[in-house]
């Protein structure tokens, strides 16, 4: 497996996998939030496979990744309410960027949370970058042990929603992906910042 992310840009967008888990995450997130007219935050966006998704309904999306050529896939899918960022989320970023500085109604991160070095601090920030009233929502892999490469358990999610100040959060199995491993099941967290 390789360290870049750029690497997996070319045919990202082709793979069955990735296409289902973006489907499934769409209709999860569609299932318990309404998107028309919000203005959301796709933090670790990829090539906008679920950025394609939600901007027909969005008021805005800012598009963030630090991965140039997944986020050079994303541009040329031309989405005229899409605005790209290819920097990681940091308080610099944050005080520097006004796109960043206007609160979003909506942060989603689809399979990025568990790649994380510091999940937490991450979640503090995220959180301050959300209206009052606002909803946070993460797909990552299921893992029933902490410490493995990829993966969250349930647990690490509710103590980490807890940690970065969120009043309101659940944690569910939101689907499963099936692969010669056996099935892979995907956690949803939301978290509200109320």
């Amino acid at each position: 497996m390789s360290d870049s992310w750029d690497d997996y840009a070319g045919d990202w967008d082709r793979d069955k996998d990735v296409i289902l888990y973006s489907e499934e995450a769409f209709k999860s997130l569609s299932n318990i939030i309404q998107l028309n007219g919000l203005n959301i935050l796709d933090f670790g966006c990829g090539t906008g496979l679920l950025t394609e998704k939600m901007a027909p309904h969005a008021n805005r999306v800012v598009a963030l990744d630090t991965s140039l050529k997944m986020l050079k896939v994303l541009v040329d899918k031309n989405l005229p309410n899409v605005t790209v960022i290819p920097r990681p989320l940091s308080e610099e970023l944050v005080a520097e960027n006004e796109l960043l500085q206007s609160k979003f109604d909506l942060i989603v991160a689809s399979s990025v949370c568990s790649f994380l070095t510091d999940y937490e601090s991450v979640l503090s920030l995220i959180k301050s970058l959300l209206v009052p009233g606002g909803t946070f929502v993460q797909w990552d892999w299921l893992t029933l042990e902490k410490g493995l490469d990829f993966g969250l358990t349930e647990e690490i999610i509710d103590a980490a929603f807890k940690k970065a100040g969120f009043s309101s959060s659940f944690i569910t199995q939101s689907f499963s992906l099936s692969s010669s491993r056996g099935s892979m099941p995907v956690l949803m967290g939301v978290a509200k910042n109320i």
